[in-house]
């Protein structure tokens, strides 16, 4: 018996397509697999173009950063969906087998992901015989008897559970344990032990928010409950959060895009750097974009890119471009890279990165190798371990680099004191001769 069409034939009188009570038993069933087949097979397509359009970049043309972000802004999938299809897609396009077999229904999509890390040119065809037709528990079960995992440590996770009116404040940080708390955790486990961190909303402007901090944080968090016990008395994680956010993000946006409450009057002198941008460029440039993307596709879509911005000169430096506020506009790292390979051509700017990576790689080399006799990497990052404790105490405190360098160079004696003691030893050391006297006298 051959499947109803889901199209309607000239002349016959529209019928809803999606109820289905009329049909019998062995319509409905053969339907049914005529859909799931039809699904598949249009599945299989759809990661050939997925694979094609990401290897091509055809999202940068039409405004969005990623694969990801195409997805879901133009394409409409949820995330979960766009996230599964993409790295099916690109598995795919690697082991070409795989589309055969989530055409005919051999391999469903979770397989494909979760076959992904272990794939190889010499194991593909076993691995993709072996989870041929298998559940994701049957798929994940196989990986494990051929990719076996060392055991999980044993641990125990405390959950605070939700307190009565009137006892503990929302968001105190406190330990409980009794056999009643551990009781009334358990509800919550499942929930509070995801394997990812999370912002949910929750209703109009609220949001839950669920990750895992470890000890230090944790102990930041008490301490910084402690210091704002009259300005927050009940201790509110969210108020703290909050506060601290609001430090962090004002903290980033001035190296980020120059953000100050007294901008300077007056210029400095301008850089002998071509790409330099100015502060007063940058503030202004980041205002006027709006800290978003400026790339619009021939459409009018602009890009959504909020993260990973660039400031980017409008005309090329090498074409005599200026750091101006009109010669200047905010990029995402992928259209960035996406103008200049239209401009100088995707095979020059290949080797231009690859060139800038080698000099990274070999500068490293030198910072490690730089020095004594005898210096080994250990104890080149050591050394920048260091000056990243004290360096940015003392660049606050108003010193030059070349002072902040050798104070954290002269801390290397005492690396296992505490920040307090190491920084008191800097600020010894970059003390004047008379009160240096002084300081020991004392």
């Amino acid at each position: 018996m051959r499947a109803p069409s889901l199209t309607r034939p000239r002349g016959v009188t529209p019928v809803n397509t999606y109820q289905l009570s009329h049909l019998s038993d062995g319509a409905l069933l053969s339907g049914l697999r005529t859909l799931v087949a039809r699904d598949r097979e249009t599945t299989a397509a759809l990661l050939a173009h997925i694979a094609e359009v990401d290897q091509r970049k055809l999202y940068l043309p039409a405004a969005y950063p990623s694969m990801y972000a195409y997805c879901v802004g133009e394409l409409h999938l949820c995330e979960q969906a766009a996230f599964k299809r993409i790295r099916a897609a690109r598995t795919a396009s690697q082991f070409p087998a795989i589309f055969e077999a989530v055409a005919d229904g051999r391999l469903h999509l979770s397989a494909v992901v979760l076959l992904t890390p272990h794939l190889r040119p010499e194991n593909v065809q076993d691995l993709l015989a072996a989870a041929t037709h298998k559940s994701k528990a049957q798929v994940e079960q196989m990986l494990a008897e051929r990719f076996p995992l060392p055991d999980l440590p044993a641990w125990v996770v405390g959950i605070t559970p939700p307190e009565p009116a009137g006892q503990l404040s929302p968001g105190t940080v406190e330990s409980q344990g009794s056999d009643e708390s551990q009781q009334a955790r358990a509800p919550l486990a499942p929930e509070c032990t995801s394997d990812r961190p999370r912002v949910r909303p929750l209703a109009p402007q609220r949001f839950a928010v669920q990750f895992t901090m470890g000890q230090e944080a944790h102990d930041l968090l008490r301490h910084a409950q402690a210091l704002l016990g009259h300005h927050v008395p009940t201790g509110d994680i969210a108020a703290v959060v909050e506060r601290a956010l609001k430090a962090l993000v004002a903290q980033l946006e001035k190296q980020k895009c120059a953000a100050t409450s007294r901008p300077r009057h007056t210029a400095r002198p301008s850089s002998r750097n071509k790409r330099h941008i100015p502060a007063h460029v940058k503030r202004t440039v980041w205002e006027r974009d709006g800290g978003q993307c400026t790339f619009v596709s021939d459409t009018g879509q602009r890009c959504p890119a909020r993260n990973r911005l660039e400031f980017d000169h409008v005309q090329e430096v090498a074409r005599g471009g200026e750091a101006t506020v009109s010669g200047a506009r905010l990029r995402c790292r992928a259209h960035n890279q996406y103008g200049a390979e239209r401009t100088f051509g995707a095979e020059f700017m290949r080797h231009k990165r690859l060139a800038a990576a080698e000099t990274r790689a070999a500068a490293k080399v030198r910072r490690v190798t730089r020095g004594p006799a005898g210096v080994t990497e250990q104890a080149a990052t050591t050394t920048q371990a260091s000056e990243q404790d004290v360096v940015p105490w003392l660049r606050a405190l108003g010193f030059r680099t070349d002072e902040v360098r050798r104070a954290a160079a002269y801390c290397q004696s005492i690396l296992d004191a505490s920040l307090e003691e190491r920084l008191r030893l800097a600020l010894s050391f970059l003390a004047p001769p008379h009160r240096k006297v002084v300081a020991m006298g004392t």
